[in-house]
């Protein structure tokens, strides 16, 4: 039986890829490391910030959708991300970065038992600085040495999601008779599971609140991706995910990873995504993020996708 080692990547909505470039790399100190297009819409763009090489659990992906407008928020919906950073003292630093740089962002608090710094991007994105207080982290996550920020306070990966739905008890019967997720704590209206126990860098916080759904818009997260380590994990899940009872849209080639999609009851859009081969199949580690790559079935139509996007840099 296999089990699931963590987050993959994390999907959101911007509306001026400009502005979401700048932050990610200039602010957060963040490596680009793919700027893509939306394989379905080729548009738009679809750009990575990640670690040194974009390892899976550091990736934060957007789409850019120019016309879209903003977010109503609500309940059945990913609501918050959280990033860890290396100590309490990174936290301190961090709100003292955001002070000078006009980032909307409140006071060093818990979150899930942690230490944490709420914060959003220009468009209104919610996420948590969280101390991840010199715990364990995934072997392959490695930090890039050209990030604006210092190595001792720089971001490690992706910690602790939030999904807001109206059925707790839906969700938290998926994560955890499912997919084998551990549940760290439970009442009637917030949960907290683990893709490995005692580590946050697979964690989801449930959150039940009834009313309207979120109506996304910039800012908005589109999917959450959990990691499986290759194709034959993957058709595992994929058995996994119809036997109980899930729309399965099949393994789609993403030529980055490979990858399912599906959605629980409340309506969250779940990926399951491969480790491989990763974005150094078509760049090698020093030039990752500079140039617009393509998959080879796009490659043929490049002048015609080039004319359509905006430069970034």
């Amino acid at each position: 039986m296999y089990t699931i080692p963590g987050h993959h990547h994390i999907s959101m909505i911007t509306k001026r890829a400009v502005v979401n470039n700048q932050f990610y790399q200039s602010v957060l100190g963040l490596r680009r490391v793919k700027k893509t297009v939306n394989q379905d819409d080729t548009s738009m763009y679809h750009l990575f910030y990640g670690d040194l090489t974009g390892s899976a659990g550091t990736e934060l992906s957007f789409f850019e959708i120019p016309q879209v407008s903003s977010t109503i928020r609500g309940t059945n919906a990913i609501t918050r991300i959280g990033l860890l950073v290396p100590s309490f003292v990174s936290l301190t630093f961090w709100k003292e970065r955001f002070e000078a740089l006009d980032v909307n962002h409140g006071e060093i608090t818990k979150y899930a038992g942690r230490d944490a710094l709420h914060f959003e991007d220009p468009e209104g994105l919610r996420m948590i600085l969280i101390n991840n207080n010199g715990e364990a982290v995934p072997e392959k996550w490695a930090t890039w040495d050209e990030s604006v920020i210092e190595q001792r306070h720089r971001i490690l990966g992706m910690g602790s999601v939030e999904i807001t739905v109206r059925s707790l008890e839906s969700l938290s019967a998926m994560l955890k008779e499912v997919f084998g997720y551990t549940e760290v704590s439970r009442t009637e209206t917030e949960a907290i599971y683990q893709a490995v126990a005692g580590q946050a860098f697979g964690e989801i916080v449930i959150k039940q609140e009834d009313g309207p759904r979120e109506r996304p818009g910039k800012g908005s997260i589109h999917h959450l991706a959990i990691r499986v380590k290759n194709e034959a994990e993957l058709r595992y899940w994929d058995e996994v995910v119809r036997n109980n009872h899930f729309n399965s849209s099949g393994i789609v080639d993403r030529y980055y990873f490979q990858s399912l999609y599906f959605r629980e009851s409340n309506g969250i859009l779940f990926e399951i995504a491969t480790d491989g081969p990763g974005f150094t199949v078509d760049s090698t580690i020093e030039s990752l993020g500079r140039n617009l790559d393509l998959p080879p079935f796009l490659e043929d139509r490049r002048d015609e996708i080039e004319a359509k996007l905006i430069p970034l840099d």
